[in-house]
């Protein structure tokens, strides 16, 4: 790991402990730190999902993007209860830093499904006023292109079947760091 990702771990994981009151550990300031990023935190516990909160366009510094995520991931996804004291210790943190979104041209959802690169691309999928994104990760438990997409047309609240030319689809990499587990 490098020592860019070791620093964006251990600032996560400080704003997190330092809504508990926990004193942070010590981490070496990094000079990507104050260049704007667009990152997304997830924490998992013993493997499963436990938050995950980000953003798709860099627009403050990457350190405060980081902090920032790692508490709304913690305390406000609305699909989890916020984060306990008694939890901290069992979470693991992984931040994704995200590229630029760029346009996926296609035409129908055949090519969008032939241009698609599993677990390289993270998708974000536009349709009127609905938006979606999976990261890269996801293909692990959607490895194929058809139901990725079905899913998160889903995750957008349409129908997985859904095609129309409102829809847009918009393609992303991460690099990306996680906690060892214990």
């Amino acid at each position: 790991m490098n020592e860019l990702g070791n620093s964006l771990l251990r600032l996560a994981r400080n704003a997190i402990g330092e809504s508990f009151g926990l004193a942070p550990q010590p981490v070496a300031e990094h000079a990507g730190w104050h260049e704007p990023g667009a990152t997304f935190v997830t924490l998992t516990q013993r493997g499963a999902l436990r938050g995950c909160i980000g953003n798709l366009t860099a627009w403050r510094p990457l350190a405060d993007d980081v902090a920032a995520n790692a508490r709304a991931a913690a305390f406000r996804d609305p699909r989890f209860k916020p984060l306990t004291a008694g939890e901290f210790a069992d979470i693991r943190v992984e931040v994704s830093l995200l590229s630029p979104a760029e346009p996926l041209p296609c035409r129908d959802e055949a090519e969008a499904l032939a241009l698609l690169r599993p677990h390289i691309d993270g998708v974000i999928l536009s349709a009127g006023r609905r938006r979606a994104t999976f990261l890269p990760q996801v293909w692990e438990q959607l490895p194929q292109p058809a139901a990725f997409l079905a899913h998160l047309k889903r995750k957008a609240g349409l129908p997985a079947d859904y095609w129309a030319d409102d829809l847009r689809l918009e393609c992303y990499t991460v690099e990306k760091w996680r906690e060892a587990e214990p």
